[in-house]
């Protein structure tokens, strides 16, 4: 589908969207205000190359008020000859087919600009109109740092938890977005690279097509390095260790990958940087628990057995399957900490895949029946692909249904999202040219420092014991 924005404001728009109510905001003031009270505006029809929202900050989040969003689509072959409301009641099933009847008597859905009944037929040529009231997410305050810029592009430094493109139920709320809001509506950012929503670190942004081609044809072309920084559960071996376990993907709805002996080739280098044991570790080494503590240690330890400290690790990776780092981590004992998946036992069991090649512990379908049983209700919108995975043993607030209802629309409100929806203990650190010619690095990132009242390393050394490490078959492409 594609889209426009409806933006507070504006002209009026054409009378087959029905909204009520009229308002004109001058500032974030006024935003937030809108934003608390949920309160309608006047929208009109604006595409989205038009100057983005306003963005207003509250309890360190990054916010955008509600706004009305078009999707246009142009009716598919298999629409042809439907009626509208079996189309929409079979294809989009994110609201009941109440509300997609009200939408269609309403000129909220409209075909080829003008309101239809529920049972008109499809044809080939319509173009199908489905104006909503969105309401972004809010994510991190944090700025998108600039590590270097030239006349061809801008390295940046991506805050964790904010998605690179407008997807789901992000827009404005996006890399190219807040860059667009910051230079002007004629700068069009191109990202080179990918990252998860989750992840942080080193990203390349072009600022115009030939420098997004030329850079790609660089970067393609020569043997480019990549490093990652994670914090893992327990204390991670000493030395360099090499994983090179295959990587299957047991669904591909899902996104969902482990180890297993029938996977695709991969190989992860780690090295340790830092190990900090617990505060209970430390100061109670030589004492027995009391009740208190070990009851609490053992409902934490449920989710990420903080009882065994954790360790900043390197890594780097010398192909690049999809989550790769993170289920090699899992495999060897050491998953990434806050990670709503591959570090729950309530989806993996007691020993989180460790050792389970042939998932004979834990089979695929296991797992499955085992994140199937999450429901939306309970936790929504954790993590990108998994909507519905994360359930209540998240000892940290999550981004949950309030049980309020939009004034404007009523759809149903979540609260702000917790921790583990904006970060992920994974930061892409580095990435070099293997001959030197170019190299960035980012800062550590908060969670990777000594703690308070511990000493360790504020920064990481050169890469020249993991890639002996990794041999010969360090021949990384950008991803």
């Amino acid at each position: 589908m594609t889209a426009s924005i409806l933006l507070a404001g504006a002209p009026p728009q054409p009378p087959s969207a029905t909204v009520t109510g009229n308002s004109t905001l001058n500032g974030s003031a006024d935003i937030a205000a809108q934003h608390e009270s949920s309160s309608t505006a006047q929208p009109g029809a604006v595409t989205s190359s038009s100057p983005p929202h306003q963005y207003f900050f509250k309890d360190g989040l990054r916010r955008v008020a509600p706004y009305f969003y078009t999707y246009n689509t142009w009716c598919k072959e298999r629409w042809r000859g439907r009626e509208i409301i079996e189309v929409f009641e079979s294809e989009f099933r994110e609201r009941p087919v109440e509300y997609y009847r009200a939408a269609m008597e309403s000129g909220q859905v409209a075909v080829n600009g003008k309101t239809v009944s529920p049972d008109y037929v499809m044809v080939n040529g319509d173009l199908v109109s489905h104006t909503t009231h969105r309401h972004e997410p809010p994510v991190t305050q944090d700025p998108v740092q600039v590590i270097h810029e030239d006349d061809d592009m801008v390295v940046i430094n991506k805050p964790s938890g904010v998605p690179v493109h407008p997807a789901g139920r992000y827009h404005y709320n996006s890399v190219v977005e807040i860059m667009r809001a910051e230079r002007g509506p004629t700068f069009a950012p191109r990202p080179c690279n990918r990252l998860d929503r989750l992840t942080s670190g080193i990203m390349f942004i072009a600022k115009t097509a030939k420098a997004a081609e030329s850079l790609s044809v660089q970067i393609f072309r020569r043997s480019v390095r990549k490093e990652y920084l994670a914090r893992v559960v327990g204390r991670f071996p000493d030395g360099e260790v090499v994983c090179d376990q295959p990587i299957l993907q047991i669904s591909p709805k899902l996104g969902l990958n482990r180890v297993r002996a029938n996977g695709k080739s991969a190989k992860t280098v780690f090295k340790r940087l830092a190990y900090y044991p617990s505060p209970v570790t430390r100061s109670s080494a030589n004492s027995s628990p009391s009740p208190e503590q070990s009851e609490a240690g053992a409902l934490g330890d449920q989710f990420t057995r903080e009882g065994e400290g954790y360790s900043i690790v390197r890594c780097l990776p010398v192909t690049g399957r999809t989550h790769q780092i993170r289920v090699h981590l899992q495999f060897l004992g050491h998953p990434v900490q806050n990670d709503p998946i591959y570090a729950n036992q309530k989806v993996w069991g007691f020993d989180l895949g460790r050792d389970d090649a042939e998932a004979t512990q834990n089979t695929d379908e296991d797992v499955l029946t085992r994140l199937s049983r999450m429901g939306k209700e309970q936790v929504a919108d954790a993590v990108a692909y998994y909507d519905e995975m994360v359930d209540v043993y998240h000892k940290k607030k999550a981004e949950r249904m309030s049980g309020k209802l939009c004034d404007v629309c009523e759809t149903p409100l979540y609260t702000d999202p917790g921790s583990q929806e904006l970060s992920l203990w994974l930061h892409s650190l580095r990435y070099e040219d293997a001959d030197g010619s170019w190299s960035y690095v980012s800062p550590l990132p908060a969670w990777a420092m000594p703690p308070e009242g511990a000493s360790g390393p504020t920064q990481v050394g050169g890469l020249d014991d993991l890639v002996e490490a990794a041999g010969e078959d360090l021949k990384i492409e950008i991803s």
